[in-house]
């Protein structure tokens, strides 16, 4: 009986350490990217219709690809493939406009346009809604970005990057993160690296759940987002 009763001491002091292990693993490191990857993959099966749609309605509109792609900067500064759906008419379209001599809205190393005249109707729209980020979920899949996390920069904005900036790329860039939750474009980029460093600094299990739970009030309320 002694014997028997030590045994079982034993296994259950041996899961309570592994499940305390697991839990300090989330604590720091947030959602598991594995799971982040699965629920990804469910997601684009489950709004593959607002795809075709999005998709339909940008072909009907302007000459072009559907999906815009563009190299982005990811984790320890690997760039990669990012994917969009186009919102900007094509520099052959005869609506196109250059910018270049355009001041941008927003001080700092992200260029923002306010009323960017390259943008599409149905550009304007899926932007308001974030849907044009909406293919990034094929990001998520593929390993190159998670749910949350900072925004992944274009790599003339990380060339530019100061020491404290560069702590964003310490961890996987997100489809959405605590800047996109806090006014997106309407934050100066020195308040967009505060929020993502801030990230980096606090990440945890529950602060990405929180952060996807305000994602979606954010996205509705469109506050930011041009």
């Amino acid at each position: 009986m002694n014997t028997l009763s030590t045994g079982n001491h034993a296994w259950e002091n041996f899961f309570s350490i592994q499940i305390l292990h697991l839990l300090t693993l989330f604590k720091f490191r947030g959602l598991p990217v594995a799971l982040q990857q699965f629920a990804a993959a469910v997601g684009v099966l489950l709004i593959s219709p607002l795809l075709l749609i999005v998709a339909v309605a940008i072909r009907l509109e302007s000459r072009g690809p559907v999906i815009f792609t563009q190299v982005r900067v990811g984790k320890n500064g690997e760039e990669f493939k990012l994917y969009k759906f186009r919102s900007m008419y094509m520099s052959d379209d005869p609506r196109y406009v250059d910018t270049s001599g355009i001041k941008s809205d927003r001080e700092g190393v992200c260029r923002k346009i306010l009323r960017d005249p390259r943008i599409t109707c149905v550009g304007r729209t899926i932007r308001k809604y974030s849907l044009d980020e909406l293919p990034q979920l094929l990001n998520v899949v593929l390993g190159k970005m998670v749910l949350v996390g900072p925004r992944p920069a274009l790599p003339c904005e990380v060339a530019e990057y100061d020491l404290k900036a560069r702590k964003r790329l310490l961890v996987k860039p997100g489809l959405t993160g605590l800047w996109q939750v806090s006014g997106r474009a309407d934050t100066t980029f020195d308040e967009q690296i505060e929020l993502d460093v801030s990230y980096v600094k606090a990440k945890s299990l529950l602060l990405d759940i929180k952060i996807l739970m305000l994602t979606v009030p954010a996205v509705l309320s469109a506050r930011g987002a041009y």
